[in-house]
């Protein structure tokens, strides 16, 4: 109460005034960098490319996943291949991790050239500088750096045809959660650690946790079935995954169980959503797959995070990483 009080003394010396939040923007983004008339990232290369869902693709299907596309393709910078992960303050720079993921999706949405453009900036970066990135390669100071990028960098290299990188080590970093530091599961899965060895590190009764010894439920498990598979590890995969199905909201799950009370994200919602496919567990798949499309915004665009009672966004909007998890799931689901 005496900081409280203090806070608003200030503010009416200082002759301001606490000022709401402003609004989130939620419509899709006019293309950050500019736009090229032609080669990758041009409108003509777009149209050309883009590998259409399958006839049993549902309307709101197709729309999130064109949608989609448009997003990653609007954050990413046509000449250098640098994708931000949103168009706000404290996002508009490179994560690793989630640029990654947007060039594997661009592969598989048929936009090849596009996906080698993103996937040859990441190679040029040096991944232990920091957790994120401006676009011109410089580390944004702030945030160590985490334990999953060079693995996420590597799948990425891979699926565009570029020599991929050695996974780095991956003990006592942070995670995508970007809070806590130590031998975390996803960062165990994108390094190639041994199946037997997160088993005996990570898997409780109802599944892999995030941490050895906790009891909430990680939504990374799904990886080992999608970008880093391991066939190993898919019963305790699939057992993770349902038991958090089973608990989703009705616009989708946090990332962990108990992650920030009254929010669930997009992206874990959408890589579950396809790990779920690859399991062969349809039904479970197409209930998250539906949660994603209820946290759609009236554009047709994805929050990082949106109100577990409302769907209302929460966090910046669109997010790259979420929308190259829609079209991931997306094309597993009616490719």
């Amino acid at each position: 109460m005496a900081v409280g009080a203090a806070v608003l003394v200030a503010a009416s010396i200082s002759g301001t005034a606490e000022q709401p939040p402003a609004p989130i923007e939620t419509a899709i983004p006019a293309p950050h960098f500019g736009v090229v008339r032609s080669g990758p990232f041009s409108p003509a290369s777009v149209r050309r490319h883009t590998r259409p869902l399958g006839p049993g693709a549902p309307p709101w299907a197709r729309r999130l996943y064109r949608r989609s596309i448009r997003v990653l393709v609007a954050l990413t910078d046509p000449l250098s291949g640098a994708m931000i992960a949103g168009e706000r303050d404290g996002w508009d720079y490179v994560w690793p991790r989630d640029a990654a993921a947007g060039a594997i999706a661009l592969k598989q949405a048929g936009l090849g050239a596009e996906a080698w453009t993103v996937a040859a900036y990441l190679a040029g970066l040096h991944l232990e500088a920091a957790a994120r990135f401006y676009p011109d390669e410089e580390p944004v100071p702030g945030r160590p750096e985490a334990g999953d990028p060079t693995g996420w960098v590597g799948r990425a290299q891979r699926a565009t045809g570029l020599d991929p990188m050695d996974p780095g080590p991956w003990r006592d970093r942070q995670d995508y959660g970007e809070n806590v530091t130590g031998d975390l599961l996803g960062n165990a899965i994108a390094s190639g650690a041994p199946a037997a060895e997160i088993e005996q590190r990570f898997l409780g009764p109802r599944g892999l946790v995030r941490d050895q010894g906790e009891t909430e439920l990680d939504s990374s498990a799904a990886w080992a079935s999608t970008v880093f598979p391991q066939p190993g590890l898919r019963a305790a995969v699939r057992r993770t995954l349902l038991e958090l199905t089973r608990e989703s909201t009705p616009f989708g799950i946090p990332p962990i169980e108990g992650w920030t009370p009254g929010e669930v994200w997009t992206a874990p919602t959408a890589w579950s959503a396809w790990a779920l496919v690859r399991l062969g567990e349809i039904r479970a798949a197409d209930r998250l797959l539906e949660e994603l499309h209820r946290a759609e915004t009236p554009e047709g665009t994805l929050p990082e995070r949106v109100s577990a009672v409302d769907g209302d966004p929460t966090s910046t909007t669109p997010l790259a990483w979420s929308h190259a998890f829609a079209i991931l799931a997306l094309r597993a689901r009616y490719g």
